[in-house]
């Protein structure tokens, strides 16, 4: 699977992993995580940027939480029909991209966001587009968030292979994201486990 096939995966994706799908279970246990994170470290005006958002649960929560300047970005247009109708209030109040992060990030200004997270949507970025993480820790002024499955779940990661098939239908790219990010230049502050992903938190020096 090359890049282009890899995004119109998730461009095009319905049923399971999609975004009525993620709209109809809601916040989570790192939705929580990512608000107790941000109530810790950034002001309320912050500068939000979800990459991969979907029909965005997480940032529903975030909003409920005070957190107003929400921006998205996803691949699947249906993404924001669904967010219009589960979340109305934040459909109305953040900023929304419909395409791939590659396409976006380069155009972002240099600390343009305060922080920049991602759940579930990095692990998917395909070898060819890793790049894309420095871009993203640029255009972070201070956070950047990663909230990925590294094994977690006894049927991902296993056997230390780099790369599994959800449902053999999708990749998930196995990295360690505290090396990513630390190599880059970050400096990780914290690392919380649960019991699908691991949220680690890294701070722009």
């Amino acid at each position: 699977m090359d890049s282009d096939e890899n995004h119109r995966g998730w461009a095009e994706r319905s049923g399971a992993f999609s975004p009525a799908y993620y709209a109809d279970i809601g916040p989570n246990e790192v939705s929580e995580t990512l608000a107790t994170v941000f109530d810790l470290y950034l002001p309320d005006d912050a500068k939000i940027l979800e990459v991969g958002c979907s029909s965005g649960r997480h940032l529903a929560h975030l909003l409920d939480h005070g957190y107003e300047n929400l921006t998205g970005i996803d691949l699947n247009d249906e993404s924001f029909e669904i967010m219009a109708e589960y979340y109305p209030e934040l459909a109305e109040t953040g900023t929304f991209l419909t395409g791939a992060i590659e396409d976006f990030v380069p155009d972002f200004r240099d600390g343009q966001f305060d922080v920049i997270y991602s759940v579930e949507a990095l692990q998917h970025v395909h070898p060819d587009d890793t790049w894309v993480f420095e871009e993203l820790a640029r255009a972070s002024a201070d956070l950047v968030i990663t909230a990925e499955n590294e094994g977690n779940s006894p049927q991902r990661g296993r056997h230390g292979a780099e790369v599994s098939y959800v449902n053999d239908e999708f990749p998930l790219f196995h990295r360690n994201w505290k090396q990513v990010f630390t190599e880059i230049g970050l400096a990780q502050l914290l690392e919380e486990p649960s019991k699908r992903d691991t949220v680690r938190v890294f701070r722009v020096l």
